[in-house]
């Protein structure tokens, strides 16, 4: 799915007073790049109503922008003014220096910011978040009414009910997952969470991820694929959520931010939708901590960019974020944003937090733990090696990436 918008003055004449006169912007270039998902379409449509006058904005979202945004960022100048981004994200774009400190700009600009808002990184203010998210359990009640089992607590209990819707031919592949590419490194890691495991040795950046733990997350993966479509390493959100719309899931742990577009009355039927539930992430291995992590989504401002453009593109994303913006699309996220009313789909996201789930590691090296764990694990869950091969090579992949990068 591709989302791209380009609007100049002359492209929308007709709105260019109205809107520059409610952005305040005299001049500059907006260039939005970021994720492709509503809540996002949402924040950059709002953004773009600053265009106007001497003012361009240009959006580009793509579901690989976590794969091209720091080429697009160390362009001089840089191809993004703002790039949407998360924690995993903001520490890559830190780590090269592709993004700038927003104090002067917040406190120029931006009296209306909640302190919640305000990512802080060594005292400067590196991105201002504006939706909270984690992935969670997703079910169809009537399927699991069906099949004679109760809603599932844990990752045991979702075999159950998977077991049991078909054996009862109720569906053929009951349970979905995001397993390609950085979203199957992100299903290792709150899996490996759930079991309570630590990626590093104590106070090093030393990995640490090929034990018992490892070996029971890779396994417990392994066994819900046995119940996914065969193409499951192809399958990221919007493939999940396409299945869930056509009726031909009944179980999985997705991200809060599609909770409300899966019952928005479009894309579905009102069978599916009103049967569609949201639960915490289910705990694993006996533990009590759901097996999901915590995030934020902001906006940051590039730093291979003029000041004017920066300080254009902080006013854009202001509009962009606005209590309007988060009131006409309360359906689309759990916002952070001040005067936002409740989202009613996103208990399954409170009720991951309230359990105890934690956010996204934001060292500056897991990024490289993260990308090895993706790229490493794909011929284990193909059958083609043994689960401790797979962490070995996890381990061999991040130290070389790690020892490149100078953290070992």
């Amino acid at each position: 799915m591709f989302f791209r918008t380009i609007l100049t003055a002359g492209a929308i004449g007709l709105l260019s007073t109205a809107s520059h006169a409610g952005c305040g912007i005299d001049s500059g270039s907006v260039r939005i790049g970021g994720n492709d998902f509503p809540a996002y379409q949402a924040v950059a449509e709002a953004a773009s109503q600053c265009a106007g006058g001497g003012v361009t904005v240009s959006v580009d979202l793509n579901k690989d922008h976590k794969d091209r945004q720091v080429a697009s960022l160390t362009a001089n100048p840089a191809e993004f003014t703002s790039s949407l981004a998360n924690n995993s994200a903001l520490r890559v774009l830190m780590n090269d220096g592709l993004v700038r400190p927003l104090n002067n700009l917040i406190a120029k600009h931006a009296s209306g910011l909640q302190d919640m808002q305000f990512v802080t990184v060594d005292g400067k203010v590196m991105a201002v978040a504006y939706m909270a998210n984690a992935q969670h359990l997703f079910y169809r009640s009537d399927i699991l009414d069906a099949a004679g089992v109760a809603p599932p607590k844990t990752y045991e209990e979702v075999l159950a009910a998977a077991k049991a819707i078909k054996n009862k031919g109720l569906m053929e592949y009951p349970v979905a997952g995001t397993y390609s590419g950085w979203n199957l490194g992100l299903e290792f890691i709150n899996m490996y969470l759930g079991h309570g495991g630590e990626f590093f040795e104590s106070g090093s950046a030393k990995p640490a991820i090929n034990n018992s733990k490892g070996v029971a997350t890779l396994n417990m993966m392994k066994s819900l694929t046995e119940y996914m479509n065969p193409d499951f390493l192809t399958y990221d959100s919007n493939a999940v959520q396409a299945d869930w719309e056509a009726g031909k899931v009944a179980l999985t742990n997705l991200w809060g931010s599609r909770a409300g577009p899966v019952t928005d009355g479009e894309g579905s039927t009102a069978e599916i939708e009103s049967n569609t539930k949201f639960s915490s992430a289910p705990t694993v291995a006996g533990g009590s901590r759901p097996a999901t992590t915590l995030w934020w989504d902001g906006f940051t401002v590039a730093t291979n960019i003029s000041d004017e453009d920066a300080e254009a593109t902080f006013k854009a994303m202001m509009n962009g974020i606005s209590t309007k913006m988060a009131v006409a699309n309360a359906e689309k996220a759990n916002w952070l944003i001040k005067g936002a009313q409740a989202n009613p789909a996103g208990v399954g996201v409170l009720a991951s937090a309230s359990g105890g789930a934690i956010p996204y590691p934001m060292l500056p090296y897991f990024g490289a733990m993260h990308s090895a764990i993706s790229a490493e694990i794909v011929e284990f869950l193909q059958g083609n090696e043994s689960a401790e091969k797979a962490l070995e090579d996890v381990e061999a992949a991040y130290i070389a990436a790690a020892t490149e990068k100078g953290f070992l």
